[in-house]
């Protein structure tokens, strides 16, 4: 399978790369302690204490495969580079929802720093999809589950 770029702000990619080296520096640590103590209870065919410890080692592993490649393929956003004529990647962009008069913040990122609670949302998410390319005072048409939600662009930072 073919890795594909992931778009990341700097913010972004300092957080991954504080998150990778506490998996593998602290983290690692902690579950060879957990598989350590766990053999000292002796045979390992009926200990749920060793199967629960290497199914942490698995998802920890894994989690670091996964930081690994994002940042393997990571294509920093540089701010210099975002445009305030349309919506890009690193935009910070207010709409209004035209059937519920309300006004949204979101900021355009990369699938992986995207985080709603925080009004980060994805490049490819079907809000953040509708919106690249878009200039001010465009209104946008988002298809979703629901439905069909329109939002007009009230302005585009960086």
């Amino acid at each position: 399978m073919a890795e594909r770029e992931v778009f990341l702000t700097f913010e972004g990619l300092r957080k991954l790369e504080t998150e990778l080296d506490e998996l593998k520096t602290v983290k690692r640590k902690e579950v060879a302690e957990k598989i350590k103590q766990a053999l000292a209870f002796g045979d390992i065919s009926e200990n749920s204490e060793y199967d629960q410890a290497k199914n942490e080692q698995a998802q920890l592993e894994q989690r670091i495969a996964k930081l690994e490649m994002i940042l393997r393929n990571a294509k920093l956003i540089d701010e210099e580079d975002i445009t305030t004529d349309v919506v890009s990647i690193g935009s910070k962009v207010i709409v209004k929802d035209l059937e519920y008069d309300e006004e949204m913040e979101y900021i355009i990122v990369g699938s992986a720093e995207a985080d709603p609670y925080e009004g980060k949302i994805s490049n490819e998410s079907p809000v953040g999809r509708a919106l690249l390319g878009k200039g001010k005072e465009q209104v946008v048409e988002v298809h979703v589950p629901d439905g069909l939600i329109k939002y007009q662009i009230l302005s585009i930072t960086r």
